[in-house]
């Protein structure tokens, strides 16, 4: 492997009903963007097995992992993927097979290879991306939970999502300065930091209908330091003069856009949302 290659840990059962799903479906394309993906089953290695995942966990740039079937060693080993901040690409032929706490992460549904292969090159050059955005900036963006609370009355249901984003600089060296940051969304929604509405404007990226402005947790990130960026949104889900009927739960899922205006240019954050907002009880 090229030392400026990058490498694709790749996580999942051993099983032969998998060989195929791995060869072709994330192997071969991989290969074809670049990227060298590998399992721990095709490494020479002299330490024992788990020592070995654990060291090719650290020292991957990205880390995919099949969680179909619930397979034990794959969620522990994906685990500590997640604590050592490891950009992480989760796959499953069921949906269920992805814990709730974990949905908001980036995951691909098949149930077939061709899907696969689909899903993994565009979730491969969305890494490649953030690779890239990471070595120019110094910052790594992680959407570390997203939760949703349902404000409902018998004229309309309000869905209330909390963010919270962390910003993680783990080179020894500082980070770009961060400017300004903005957060991408449709035009339904209102953004709100520390109690305050959040200015907005006409999105300057297609896709997107409003870019909303949020202050900066800090301007620059230190050697082996970390920030959280929180806020809020709001969203009127149903009326019931639009004749809408009020839901007890609402599902809120798609794409965002989380851009740092930084000393070294615009850096753009692709964000996955999957979040259910229901009623809390009191």
């Amino acid at each position: 492997m090229a030392e400026s290659q990058i490498f694709a840990f790749v996580l999942m059962p051993f099983s032969q009903e998998f060989t195929d799903i791995y060869k072709f479906g994330i192997k071969e394309p991989a290969k074809g963007l670049g990227i060298t993906a590998e399992r721990v089953d095709e490494q020479i290695y002299q330490e024992g097995i788990l020592e070995r995942i654990y060291r090719q966990i650290e020292l991957a740039d990205i880390i995919i992992a099949d969680m179909s079937n619930q397979n034990p060693n794959v969620f522990y080993e994906v685990g500590y993927a997640h604590a050592k901040n490891k950009i992480c690409i989760l796959m499953t032929s069921n949906p269920d097979d992805i814990p709730f706490d974990l949905k908001h992460r980036r995951h691909i549904v098949y149930n077939s290879i061709d899907i696969l292969r689909k899903n993994i090159i565009e979730e491969l050059l969305w890494a490649k991306k953030e690779i890239e955005n990471i070595n120019k900036s110094h910052i790594k963006v992680s959407l570390q939970n997203i939760s949703g609370t349902l404000e409902k009355t018998k004229f309309s249901a309000v869905g209330h999502v909390d963010f919270e984003i962390d910003l993680l600089n783990d080179t020894g060296a500082p980070s770009a300065e961060i400017e300004a940051v903005y957060f991408y969304s449709r035009k339904a929604w209102k953004l709100y930091q520390d109690g305050k509405e959040c200015s907005s404007t006409k999105s300057d990226i297609d896709g997107y209908d409003k870019r909303h402005f949020l202050t900066p947790p800090l301007h620059r990130l230190h050697k082996e330091s970390w920030a959280q960026l929180k806020f809020k949104a709001k969203k009127y889900l149903a009326w019931a003069m639009a004749g809408e009927e009020m839901k007890d739960s609402y599902r809120v899922a798609g794409r965002s856009n989380l851009r740092l205006v930084t000393s070294e240019g615009n850096l753009d954050y692709e964000l996955n949302l999957d979040v259910t907002i229901e009623e809390v009880p009191f």
